[in-house]
């Protein structure tokens, strides 16, 4: 075994690009993301205004808007203009303030505000959406409560009625509205998959770019393929381990749990990946063909993981996608540790859902004798040819 796990890692150490996969792209990916999400929550995003009342009271809720951190309110003519400007990206948000607002309010109408945003910025959509909606609400309360007070409802009773029922909003996975803590983790995960895949990817087809198949066999199938478990899990593991120590040791980032839980999630996920792309080599034994179909097949794995959209909304082929992605089944893990400290036997829970895993199993062992078989045949009927030229 110690002479296969130095065959292996001759071989990492003669593939530049094998070994930039397991060092330092990793790494340089890890701080770029952290550079884009840096600021931590988006600010004075630019939402087009349109005042078509023109009224001491559409001017208040402008600046209900404008004293709004997210918000950064920009005025045009009419709806045709903000909308050109939210198709070129110029504003990610309209608010169109109706003519005869204040007068539709005084005499006891219900005139409609119009709020629209650019669904295709999922979560800058949904933020200024709600934080839109606050701010008008803020303003046209105030207005409410002097109307109130104009008719002689006392103050204490008018603070009644304007608040029946008060609402509380909490993130689930982000108390602290923080979108490094609440993106980067998960977009991280994603990216050590699509490493993580693309390096046994990288070492079992190197075996058919060598055309060591018959080496291989001959050193034994399985004592090859635990050669490559045991020297390329380590450094993927490594590599998160450095980003979590980075992300809630140096950063601060609030972390309730044990980082030891996540570090075996971890292990049984990259034990899921290998036998995917295992599975998959087995399948179609072709270099280009194992990495075009292992990465389309992990590619959305951000998207399925269920942090930024309800998977529950997916369609039906979405979802079982989904479940055949290690990194599905390990984001619950994750999310169980880092924002509620789950205790040891809602992880043993989580882990069970790997089981489907090792039905690839028979899969693989089926798939590996029928390339030994072939490999065997192939020997010998070259064997044969040199025997008649002989």
């Amino acid at each position: 075994m110690g002479q296969l796990i130095t065959r292996e890692l001759r071989r990492l150490w003669q593939s530049p690009w094998q070994l930039a996969l397991v060092s330092y792209l990793p790494l340089l990916g890890t701080l770029a993301l952290w550079w884009l999400f840096s600021a931590g929550l988006p600010r004075a995003l630019p939402v087009a205004v349109v005042d078509q009342d023109q009224s001491q009271l559409s001017r208040m809720l402008v600046r209900q808007l404008s004293a709004n951190s997210v918000i950064s309110p920009v005025s045009y003519q009419d709806i045709g203009q903000a909308q050109a400007a939210m198709e070129r990206a110029e504003a990610y948000a309209m608010v169109v303030l109706p003519f005869k607002l204040n007068q539709d309010l005084m005499i006891g109408h219900q005139p409609s505000i119009d709020i629209r945003y650019n669904a295709q910025f999922l979560l800058v959509g949904k933020l200024l959406s709600s934080q839109i909606q606050l701010s008008l609400a803020d303003g046209l309360k105030q207005k409410a409560r002097l109307k109130q007070l104009a008719s002689g409802v006392p103050p204490v009773q008018a603070e009644i009625n304007l608040n029946l029922i008060e609402t509380q909003s909490s993130a689930l996975y982000n108390a602290n509205n923080n979108y490094v803590a609440f993106l980067v983790p998960p977009i991280l995960i994603a990216l050590v998959q699509i490493v993580a895949m693309l390096v046994f990817a990288n070492a079992l087809t190197e075996e058919l770019r060598r055309e060591t198949q018959a080496e291989w066999f001959s050193l034994g199938t399985y004592r090859v393929l635990l050669s490559k478990i045991l020297v390329y899990t380590p450094l993927p593991m490594l590599q998160l381990g450095l980003v979590y120590a980075w992300l809630y040791g140096y950063l601060g980032l609030p972390m309730r749990g044990c980082l030891g839980q996540l570090l075996l999630a971890q292990l049984v996920m990259l034990l899921a990946v290998w036998l995917i792309v295992l599975a998959i080599f087995a399948l179609l034994q072709d270099s280009a063909r194992v990495i075009s179909f292992c990465t389309a097949l992990f590619a959305p794995s951000f998207a399925f993981m269920g942090v930024t959209f309800p998977t529950h909304e997916m369609p039906l082929l979405a979802q079982w996608w989904r479940q055949i992605m290690p990194s599905s089944h390990y984001v619950d893990t994750h999310i169980g540790v880092i924002a509620y400290g789950q205790e040891t036997q809602a992880l043993i829970s989580q882990l069970s859902s790997y089981w489907g895993f090792l039905l690839l199993l028979p899969v693989v062992a089926l798939m590996l004798a029928k390339m030994r078989r072939e490999q065997t045949g192939e020997q010998l009927d070259q064997a044969q040819i040199t025997e008649g030229q002989g």
